[in-house]
């Protein structure tokens, strides 16, 4: 008995029924997708903006010369603590610091790098890295040996603290924020006594 084109007919039209009707529902649900994350954005960003959270710092809260050296050869030996501060002024998130790195330096001659493990802030607080940072000796250009004599003779001398750390915190059950905090500044002592010279020192976060 020949087949029934009115049969094949009705099947081919079920299967492109069914075909149709899936890709209306992945439409859907990409849609329902894409207006939830639309909403949590918004809600993310409202929250953001009532809660007005303070961005954590890294700043350095105290240093000391503890030795500085030069010889007739240019060989430069120091050593320097700094006290480097981790603020979380948020009332309402907890903070943490990861990937610390700064580098200190003397006109160009790196002298240590400055690392941490990662940290913890609470709420309204805040915590202490303490670094002791023994440098070996340094070889001077001439000109930088002369740079150090007048350093001396002037009572002043300055090295350079740069480098960056990220910082995360919790707003609710928004989500996280994140940023980089990036700080370069110099450190200026009196090298008769080692004192420090207290200056703004403080990471700008992008």
């Amino acid at each position: 008995m020949p087949p029934n084109p009115m049969s094949k007919k009705r099947l081919h039209q079920g299967s492109h029924d069914r075909t149709h009707l899936l890709v209306w529902l992945a439409a859907i649900l990409c849609t329902v997708f894409a207006i939830a994350v639309i909403v949590a954005g918004i809600a993310a960003f409202i929250g953001y903006i009532l809660i007005h959270p303070r961005i954590p710092t890294l700043s350095v809260s105290s240093a000391h010369l503890d030795l500085l050296r030069n010889d007739l050869a240019g060989l430069l030996q120091t050593q320097v603590t700094v006290l480097i501060r981790a603020q979380n002024g948020n009332g309402k998130a907890h903070a943490s610091f990861s990937d610390i790195k700064f580098k200190l330096s003397y006109q160009g001659q790196g002298i240590a790098v400055l690392r941490s493990d990662p940290i913890n802030v609470a709420k309204n607080s805040s915590r202490y890295l303490n670094y002791v940072v023994q440098s070996s000796s340094i070889p001077l250009t001439p000109e930088q040996m002369a740079d150090v004599t007048n350093s001396w003779q002037r009572n002043l001398i300055g090295f350079d603290l740069k480098g960056n750390a990220r910082t995360q915190w919790r707003i609710g059950r928004l989500g996280s924020v994140k940023f980089w905090c990036h700080l370069e500044c110099m450190l200026k002592f009196h090298p008769l006594n080692g004192s420090y010279i207290p200056s703004r020192c403080t990471t700008e976060s992008k």
